[in-house]
């Protein structure tokens, strides 16, 4: 008999039965929809069988490392070396174990942004993910993987922008590298038209001090979230959580110039978490911290 598939009411609370030691970074309580990431580092250890309902891209993210994995009854043992992907879909019973210690970074994606993204992409639901094994490397998932972990650790909580359009784009890269349907990505030369790209920006502008989703952004000008990330790239030369960003940035800009607020105050008045996270993404995109910034004014 088989043994009991995990019930846990939330993703993030379900992952967390597959780690024998807390991890070091997760996404839990960042408020991402449907698409959890964890970076762990865990002695040599066993996960029974069991039956996941999510999507699981794994990343080796520090030593090579002996695995052996068994999905759906294939078993296979591996010595996995930094940068080694492993890709192992929804509902098919699997098993791990791993022999040295390990690091490495787990992202789990809900069946439902990958239906989702096959349908938009291929006006198919039903898209099979293939199984990935052996030894792999993706420089796309691998920069997606870092990125993301990249960002929880410097913006927070506020990163839901961001972590909606890096599922989007890690969905549909494994749609069109990993499953049994491929696609042809719509052109997008035009980009949002005009009208569009104006009520888009102004309805950021409007709420700079607020987590905006992609799902919001896209629903504005009636497109799905993949094909608005699309075409509002086209439009802009930036990802919308950039341009969400730099719009905070300038608007920190005007508010510094009129010096009736501290900085602190202002860092929460356009949307940052904090001073600390002002001051990285004003230097970063200026090249000047916020005091610097007034002297010079």
């Amino acid at each position: 008999m088989a043994p009991p598939t995990p019930s846990i009411p939330d993703l993030s609370s379900q992952v967390g039965l597959l780690y024998p030691h807390t991890p070091l970074l997760s996404s839990q309580g960042a408020d991402w929809r449907g698409f959890h990431l964890v970076l762990a580092q865990q002695p040599p250890f066993s996960i029974p069988e069991y039956n996941p309902s999510f999507h699981t891209i794994c990343v080796n993210y520090g030593n090579s490392v002996k695995v052996r994995s068994k999905l759906d009854g294939h078993t296979a043992t591996i010595d996995s070396v930094p940068g080694d992907i492993g890709i192992y879909p929804a509902d098919l019973w699997q098993e791990f174990e791993w022999y040295q210690e390990a690091t490495y970074l787990d992202l789990f994606l809900e069946k439902t942004i990958f239906v989702r993204v096959g349908a938009e992409l291929c006006e198919r639901e039903e898209i099979e993910l293939i199984p990935r094994l052996r030894r792999d490397f993706d420089p796309l998932i691998y920069q997606i993987a870092v990125a993301l972990k990249t960002s929880l650790e410097i913006d927070g909580s506020a990163t839901k922008l961001y972590a909606d359009a890096m599922s989007t784009a890690l969905a549909a890269h494994l749609i069109s590298r990993y499953s049994s349907q491929k696609f042809k990505p719509k052109s997008t030369a035009k980009g949002l038209s005009d009208q569009k790209l104006r009520q888009v920006v102004a309805y950021i502008q409007e709420y700079l001090d607020r987590d905006l989703s992609l799902s919001e952004l896209a629903n504005l000008v009636q497109l799905s979230p993949y094909h608005f990330s699309r075409l509002f790239k086209q439009s802009t030369g930036m990802a919308p959580h950039k341009y969400h960003i730099q719009c905070r940035v300038e608007q920190a800009k005007q508010l510094l110039l009129q010096k009736h607020l501290p900085i602190a105050e202002i860092a929460y008045a356009v949307g940052f978490t904090s001073q600390g996270h002002l001051y990285h993404h004003f230097k970063r995109l200026t090249g000047v911290t916020p005091k610097e910034f007034l002297r010079q004014h």
